[in-house]
């Protein structure tokens, strides 16, 4: 075991090293003369380095953390220890590839690996010769390349201008030692005894403190003479640098005694101040504690209030800690503690006020209504927080505005989408550097009132990380029985929250914790009919619009039958935000008319609808595959709302496998193989040979294999579809089903109905398989929306087959024997 002393590549301080390996420190002439000598291999595996450049003959440390690096490194440290190392070009990409990395680079050999406990790895290198990359040959598992060498031009021995630049630049290194007070007086002693004269600048070069796109550009100069006055140039720089550091360093030491001066000169200014009638830091302190008498808080608070005051009162103005604790008592004393707005329990102006602002979502607003009649008999918040879930666009946020409006109390949002920090809502603790409440508290003192309504958007999209789970914060914040004292970490002392109406607002419950789903009542809010779409269209987006373009009704206006294309032509989607943007683009086209005085139509036509929005791009035949044997058309719910879904199946020869793609989940892929065995049992029933079974394999395929889909409700459409591609009979068109399936044949309920249906009625469908237990369901949906619908309740997949399936075989189809 021997010590090694090297230098690092950050600064030209000393490392040691402990290591049986063969560590050269610093390189003779001969060394360097057979590395020189050594044969260059015909082809080197690739090692990127992100922030440094490796130099003959210099030994470096470097850290690998990239899968393909450590892989290389390994199998180099197994082999013959040999590899090519180049910087990369840009040093923020992650897996360079050839464009990525430099040409000239340097052949190193591994003298040491070692393993971190973090999974990286640490690898001492020792640079040997220069090469340059002739060609990539793989990319995989890591760049290899065939390399080619690259010639040095060294001046004469007795070249007397070569020999005073190397003396230069021994006593510029010596020279910055001595200026830089982080690097030990003993590395002078290492500059002294290089005796090896490319060495000497290569060694240089490596330690000076330059990026790596300037190393590289040492690194390519072939000729010695010329590195050497290069790097004597960058010697010179990174020694004013250092001088001029130092320099600075000196006059804040004279800056910090200037300070103590201005200190005493500041007292004595705070004297003439009161003197002439100004406000000082004890007069601002007694207006704190004036505003805290007009507070209605209990005595505790007082208390509190009085010893953070006092705590005040005793810190020098001139220290950090001091705005900390200003901004805690301005913070206490902005807070609206005991203030409550007058809510005006007039339930039918509260009625009008939501069927102004929302067209339909009867259930909604009933519920709505129940909840402010509670509120308006009990005079407290103890009923459950109201959840609303649904697609985009429906209305959710905007309906705690119009509640807030119809109680008449301010109103509150805050978009908890992507929140990770527990911190935003309960707040830092005031010990940190730059600690603030929690966003519950912030928006409680923007409010000015203590029961403000407060939507707390997008509940379901709150993430969490290695600061916390604001879900879990929450908790306390929802539950009736535990906000009347919420503890904020900034505040230090509890908050009555119970007489806040909060709001919550989803699109999917499933990603909501558990505990938290049970402190909401869930209210659900389905997508909007076609008819709904048009009359919000009419009533709300298209006036608003309007107004927002700076037109009026005189300039444009739209009638049901354009507004009915747009929602069929171009949005399908559950909610309104997109047929708004629609809209809008409408708009905007008629204003850019108004604003050139050009001629254009005031009344929009369906010519002035393609010609802005383009072809129609949902009008196509959504059937138009129903001509063939095996295909079913399902219905699905989706976070955004409801769609319609193919399931396709085609049979081919085999030994009767069964194979389901589509990026289908296990649920989905279940009731596959529950339909089949289904089949199987009752092949004879079916009509179908059982020999099929032996001798063909079945694929079934759900189309948009990106989407991932899973669930149980596309049992009966999968079992219908390979009945049909089984028998080569076709399914009636326009008709869809969705429901799950058991080995019994017993059809069971599923959820989403509404969702399913309104999709469903999109899609021009006109006929609906459903189990019986869902027509309640359906009753629940007014019957104005349900028009051109027909709906078949069934119990049996027996009653299934004999609505879907046509008695119609497949023309100039293959008989299956």
């Amino acid at each position: 075991m021997s010590n090694h002393k090297i230098l690092t590549i950050d600064n030209l301080s000393l490392q040691e090293f402990d290591s049986e390996a063969e560590l050269i420190p610093l390189l003779t002439p001969e060394d360097e003369e057979e590395m020189n000598n050594e044969e260059l291999p015909v082809s080197l595996p690739i090692l990127p380095l992100r922030n440094t450049v490796l130099f003959p003959g210099v030994v470096i440390p470097i850290s690998a953390g990239r899968d393909k690096s450590i892989q290389l490194i390994n199998d180099a440290n197994a082999g013959d220890k040999i590899i090519g190392v180049v910087s990369q070009i840009n040093e923020d990409v992650e897996d360079p590839t050839k464009d990525d990395i430099n040409k000239i680079g340097t052949v190193a050999r591994i003298l040491r690996v070692l393993k971190m406990p973090d999974g990286n790895i640490t690898v001492i290198l020792q640079g040997k010769k220069r090469f340059k990359i002739d060609e990539v040959i793989a990319e995989e598992p890591y760049i290899k390349a065939n390399v080619i060498d690259v010639n040095e031009t060294r001046p004469d021995v007795a070249d007397t201008e070569f020999t005073a630049v190397l003396d230069s630049i021994k006593e510029l290194a010596i020279q910055i030692i001595k200026e830089s007070p982080s690097i030990p007086s003993e590395a002078t002693f290492a500059i002294k005894n290089i005796e090896s004269k490319s060495f000497l600048i290569n060694f240089i070069s490596s330690n000076m403190n330059l990026s790596v796109h300037d190393k590289q550009g040492l690194l390519s100069i072939n000729d010695l003479k010329e590195r050497a006055f290069e790097t004597l140039r960058y010697m010179n720089i990174e020694l004013q640098k250092l001088e001029l550091k130092n320099d600075i360093q000196s006059k804040v030491r004279f800056d910090l005694d200037q300070q103590q001066r201005e200190y005493f000169l500041h007292q004595q200014m705070k004297t003439i101040q009161e003197e002439l009638g100004g406000v000082s830091q004890e007069e601002e302190i007694d207006e704190m504690g004036i505003r805290a008498k007009t507070k209605k808080w209990d005595e505790k608070k007082q208390k509190q209030f009085e010893k953070e005051l006092s705590k005040m009162r005793r810190m020098n103005p001139q220290s950090p800690d001091f705005g900390i604790q200003r901004n805690y008592l301005e913070l206490i004393l902005d807070l609206p503690w005991g203030e409550y707005s007058k809510d005006k329990f007039d339930l039918k102006h509260a009625q009008k006020v939501l069927d102004k602002d929302h067209f339909s979502l009867e259930e909604v607003k009933k519920r709505m209504i129940e909840h402010l009649a509670v509120l308006k008999l009990r005079n407290d918040m103890k009923s459950p927080i109201i959840c609303l879930t649904g697609p985009p666009g429906v209305g959710k946020t905007s309906i705690g505005r119009s509640v807030a409006e119809a109680l008449g109390r301010e109103y509150v949002r805050i978009s908890l989408g992507g929140l990770r920090d527990e911190a935003e809502i309960r707040g830092h603790r005031k010990t940190y550097i730059g600690a603030m409440p929690g966003r519950i508290i912030q928006s409680l003192k923007k409010a000015g009132t203590s029961n403000p309504v407060f939507v707390l958007d997008e509940i379901d999209k709150l993430s969490n990380s290695h600061s916390g789970d604001p879900s879990s914060a929450l908790l306390e914040v929802l539950d009736p029985e535990q906000n009347s004292a919420f503890y904020d970490n900034f505040l230090e002392m509890g908050y009555d929250l119970s007489k806040v109406m909060f709001i919550a607002t989803s699109n999917n419950m499933g990603t909501i914790q558990p505990a938290l789903k049970d402190r909401m009542e869930v209210i659900k809010m389905s997508g909007y009919t076609i008819e709904e779409k048009i009359e919000i269209a009419k009533r709300h987006l298209f006036p608003k619009l309007l107004a927002n373009h700076g037109l009026t009704n005189k300039d444009l206006t739209i009638g049901k039958k354009q507004l009915e294309k747009i929602i069929e032509g171009y949005t399908r989607e559950s909610g309104v935000r997109n047929l708004e943007n629609k809209i809008a683009q409408v708009i905007r086209n008629a204003a850019k008319s108004v604003a050139l005085e050009e001629e254009y139509n005031k009344k929009v036509t369906d010519e002035d609808i393609v010609s802005v929005l383009g072809v129609p791009k949902l009008e196509r035949d959504k059937y138009e595959n129903n001509d063939v044997a095996g295909v079913v058309t399902g219905l699905a719910w989706t976070s955004v709302g409801g769609d319609i879904l193919f399931i396709e199946s085609i049979i081919s020869e085999g030994k009767g496998s069964l194979n389901v793609t589509g990026n289908l989940g296990n649920v989905m892929k279940e009731s596959a193989t529950i339909a089949l065995e289904y089949i199987k049992a009752n092949a004879k029933t079916l009509g179908i040979n059982v020999d099929l079974f032996q001798k063909y394999n079945i694929h079934i395929h759900v189309p948009e294999g990106a989407t991932p889909k899973d669930g149980p409700s596309a049992g009966i459409a999968m079992l219908t579809c390979l009945v049909s591609l089984l028998t080569q009979t076709k399914v009636k068109k326009s008709i869809a089903m969705t429901g799950e399936i058991t080995l019994r044949g017993k059809v069971l309920p599923v959820g989403g109905i509404r969702e399913k249906i309104l999709a469903a009625k999109r899609a021009n469908i006109k006929e609906i398989i459903l189990c019986y237990e869902n027509k309640s369901d359906v009753d629940e949906i007014k019957a104005e929306y349900l028009e051109g619908l027909t709906f078949h309740y069934v119990k049996e997949m027996s009653e299934v087959l004999k609505l879907a399936l046509t008695n119609q075989k497949v023309k100039n189809a293959k008989e299956l024997k």
